[in-house]
């Protein structure tokens, strides 16, 4: 059990901020391609952090990309993670923001509908 022990403590990282959720972060990341190796920043909002502290810790960052909601689940204490930029705190009632997906969701519906309108109406003042 010590062995265990030992290897986790080796393994966990000490240059990492504190993460919370409701942070907006930016996550650096190594990337490989093929034997190119380059260094992918994702900046979105930490909706969930899950397994404590440990060296199997994970953080779920949301963000909007292209008008589609795109979430990645890091490991924190990975070896591929260069560093993590906490941008901004946000004080949240809850320890998990999965709500956000919807609220995203209904406020990107609501901007459609507002679409469809403008071009129902542009459509009909073309016809007559």
């Amino acid at each position: 059990m010590d062995t265990l022990k030992a290897f986790q403590k080796s393994v966990l990282r000490s240059d990492l901020p504190d993460v919370r959720p409701g942070d907006t972060v930016k996550v650096f990341q190594v990337v490989k391609e093929g034997d190119k190796k380059r260094i992918q920043p994702l900046e979105g909002l930490v909706i969930a952090r899950k397994h404590g502290s440990g060296p199997s810790a994970t953080i779920t960052i949301r963000k909007i990309a292209a008008g589609v909601g795109v979430e990645r689940i890091f490991p924190i204490h990975s070896p591929l993670i260069q560093k993590i930029e906490v941008l901004k705190r946000s004080k949240v009632r809850r320890a998990k923001l999965y709500y956000i997906r919807n609220k995203a969701a209904r406020e990107v519906r609501k901007k459609m509908k507002q679409e469809r309108t403008v071009s129902a109406d542009i459509a009909e003042e073309g016809k007559e």
